[in-house]
């Protein structure tokens, strides 16, 4: 099925026992939506490392060896892979018009979406199409960088989502005290923003409508190196995707996203595999909400 504003991506040739297999080229019958936003201007406008734009292919390409088609605890959700976004290169404004636009006709098909980035900016737009559908939400994100940079760039989207109202509260799990300027602490805490010290993902989330957003730069450098700036003193894959695993389970949770997936910085492929993991491992979650 054709969206508007989406291209197309084929998935071909996968053996019927990985969970690729599963995947669906329509909405029919699915609850998922994956949703690539192939596109790094943000990145190059923050003078961050480049390579972003490359982040949903990677992605795809990782989850092809990941995964069981019939997990032994859960079944797993229809999910349909809506294509990339068609960006336009270099218009960071135009791209997230044409963002927002996607994923609301794809929340009109009453499908959960899921973005894979790209640059982190690209939140801002991503989650304005679910706000427009539930009204302001309340933001969770797990990220060493507060992003609230008034500059157009990687750094905005929380700022931004807070200014248009498309968010309510924000909470940041992951923070970096050596990575923040006092200015945007200042705002940020001025603003109502909570920096989470909880080193458990229990008991934590909100009440209402919430989104969920990772960048993949809240993992240490030892195991993500292809980010688009390395953290030297980050989480580990495995408590990262408790905080996943919580945040697919939590039925307030009205998308997720993994952000500043950079291939051609990434060693062997190595952080694709850890996004495709922390996929799997929201997808587990939410499987599992009914319970």
């Amino acid at each position: 099925m054709q969206l508007p504003y989406f291209k197309p991506v084929v998935w071909d040739g996968f053996p019927s026992s990985k969970f690729a297999s599963l995947i669906r080229s329509s909405p029919d019958d699915c609850q998922i939506a994956l949703i690539g936003l192939p596109d790094d201007t943000g990145i190059v406008l923050n003078n961050g490392r480049p390579g972003a734009k490359e982040g949903p292919l990677a992605f795809r390409r990782a989850l092809k060896s990941m995964g069981v088609a019939n997990p032994h605890r859960w079944d797993w959700p229809g999910i349909f892979d809506a294509g990339d976004v068609g960006v336009i290169a270099g218009d960071l404004h135009a791209t997230h018009d044409r963002v927002t636009q996607a994923v609301q006709a794809v929340l009109d098909l009453g499908l959960f979406p899921i973005a894979i980035g790209g640059g982190h900016d690209l939140t801002f737009p991503f989650v304005r199409a679910v706000a427009n559908k539930f009204g302001p939400m309340k933001g969770i994100y797990f990220d060493p960088h507060l992003d609230v940079r008034e500059e157009d760039g990687s750094g905005m989207p929380f700022r931004k989502l807070l200014e248009t109202n498309a968010a309510s509260s924000l909470r940041i799990h992951g923070f970096d005290p050596m990575s923040n300027s006092k200015e945007h602490v200042n705002w940020f805490e001025s603003n109502g923003g909570i920096i989470d010290t909880d080193t458990t993902p229990k008991d934590i989330w909100p009440s209402g409508n919430a989104f969920v957003s990772l960048d993949l730069d809240v993992i240490d450098a030892a195991y993500a190196p292809g980010v688009s700036a390395m953290n030297a003193s980050g989480w580990t894959p495995e408590y990262t995707a408790n905080w996943v695993y919580e945040a697919g389970l939590n039925p307030g949770v009205r998308c997720f996203d993994i952000m500043e997936l950079s291939p051609p910085n990434d060693d062997q492929a190595r952080t694709a595999r850890i996004a495709a993991r922390m996929f799997l491992t929201f997808l587990q979650g939410f499987a599992e909400r009914a319970r």
